[in-house]
């Protein structure tokens, strides 16, 4: 059997041991007489052991060609207490020794034994500092603004600024910021889609960054992204809606001058925030392009279309949940026949077996397009106007989440309390909550006296899932007999 020498070196540096100088000084510790077999993996971390020296090293053991092994120093192994300890019941399994040069002990006695494993547990003690400090480091350059790195987003050029006196990273405007513009002032329209959008800018030869098409998934992430907003408290109260707890600024920093970042851990199969828990947000140290109101316009048009292709309505029609059969009440489905072609069925008669009616004279384009006429002749008799305007100003808005705020940490007090001080902190909490009220019946007293007029809907240009939205809004079913079809308006 054979000694088994191992060298490990992930990048080369200056104040670190080359994979020679390890091998040499291993080589010092087999003695003359002893055959030894040198097993070396340049430009691999210790933080795993997916690495092919080591891996034919293991091998080797388990077939029983090593009876020792030799390394420089113990990261150079493994920098895991989790790796190292499985290796170790591997070495153990087989009777192999165990030697480092540099912590200089041998696991042929028990003192050896004992003081690898408490070295081991502070090579891992030391990594895991090491990572926490940069994880810090990352999160406490959310505070500043700084750009956290990775490829700029569309309408940016990475850069530099000049902050307190340091140059730090940022995003600077290039002439693509245009086209963000475009994009987000053409989604506000009615029955403007992705699609449709995506479709306008390739065939206008406005290029997608690096591609040469759109798509919808690309204007998507544009307007999702905060970084084009001017981040005001209608921003702030938009994310923290969205469940996110924790601001790296105050609230009375979001006022409209620079833009946002949400900065936490994505779903790595999908790149995308699916959840935004534990997730943070924080200025820019760049302004804002886009105003609020035209970014949370996008932002929750965005989220009624989402809830709408989730629920899985509208597949083969825009009017499918609001079909109802004459006969029986129960739903009429469209389904797809021969070739494509679609049909309506009862579900009360094929499953249920509890209806007479067993075809319809009409198809579902019939029915679409009389239901259409309606809805247009309602949308007609509305007055064409701006959409409405807010009816309370920043300033209250700021109010109310200063006084949620203090109420929730003074509820989260009282649990820690005495009897004493319960009684005063709900006395707090009273005064609190009665100006909380004073300014909501504020809001509703201008609620009331203020005229709304409706925005002007082209109907027939919306898309299938934005015509199924506004059908719900009006319609409450749709009676479909042999021939003939009723529509029961929501009251």
């Amino acid at each position: 059997m054979a000694i088994a020498i191992y060298g490990r070196q992930s990048i080369d540096k200056k104040d670190s041991i080359s994979i020679e100088a390890q091998i040499n000084l291993c080589k010092k510790e087999c003695g003359t007489d002893n055959k030894f077999m040198v097993y070396t993996d340049k430009g691999y971390s210790g933080k795993n052991t997916d690495r092919p020296q080591f891996l034919k090293m293991m091998n080797d053991i388990k077939t029983g060609l090593i009876d020792r092994v030799i390394v420089y120093r113990l990261d150079r192994l493994s920098r895991s207490i989790t790796d190292f300890g499985h290796m170790w019941e591997e070495l153990s399994r087989y009777h192999v020794s165990f030697t480092s040069v540099s912590e200089k002990f041998d696991t042929d006695t028990p003192a050896g034994r004992a003081m690898l494993y408490i070295i081991m547990v502070f090579a891992q003690l030391e990594r895991e500092t090491i990572a926490e400090r940069v994880k810090d480091n990352y999160y406490e350059r959310t505070k500043y603004g700084t750009w956290l790195g990775g490829p700029a987003p569309f309408g940016f050029n990475t850069g530099r600024i000049i902050s307190g006196g340091k140059s730090v990273p940022s995003l600077i405007a290039n002439k693509e910021i245009t086209t963000v513009e475009k994009i987000f002032q053409s989604y506000i329209q009615d029955g403007c889609s992705l699609g449709s959008i995506a479709k306008m800018l390739s065939e206008e030869g406005i290029s997608c960054g690096k591609r040469k098409n759109w798509d919808s998934t690309a204007i998507s992430r544009i307007l999702r992204n905060p970084v084009y907003a001017m981040a005001d408290i209608d921003v702030y109260i938009y994310y923290r809606d969205k469940g996110i707890t924790r601001f790296a600024n105050s609230i009375e920093e979001f006022n409209g001058t620079h833009s946002a970042q949400v900065t936490g851990k994505r779903d790595a199969a999908t790149r995308k925030y699916s959840d935004f828990k534990n997730h943070i947000v924080s200025l820019t140290n760049f302004p804002g392009t886009i105003p609020s109101g035209i970014w949370l316009k996008c932002q929750h048009k965005l989220d009624r279309n989402m809830q709408l292709k989730n629920s899985g309505k509208g597949k083969n029609s825009w009017l499918t949940g609001l079909l109802k059969c004459a006969g029986c009440g129960y739903a009429v489905i469209v389904k797809k026949g021969y070739k494509g072609s679609l049909f309506l069925a009862c579900s009360g008669h094929y499953n249920l077996h509890a209806c007479g009616i067993k075809e319809f004279m009409l198809n579902i384009k019939e029915i679409e397009n009389a239901v259409q006429k309606s809805i247009e002749e309602i949308l007609s008799q509305c007055q064409n106007d701006s959409l409405y305007e807010p009816v309370y100003n920043s300033r209250q808005k700021m109010e109310l989440i200063k006084i949620e705020e203090k109420i929730g940490k003074l509820v989260e007090c009282i649990a820690a309390s005495t009897e004493i001080t319960t009684s005063y902190l709900n006395k707090e909490i009273e005064k609190l909550d009665m100006q909380r009220q004073k300014i909501i019946n504020s809001i509703e007293e201008k609620q009331k006296n203020k005229k709304y007029q409706p925005a002007s809907i082209i109907f027939k240009n919306l898309d299938n899932t934005q015509k199924h939205q506004a059908a719900e809004a009006f319609i409450e079913k749709i009676l479909v007999g042999t021939g003939s079809i009723e529509i029961i308006w929501k009251a």
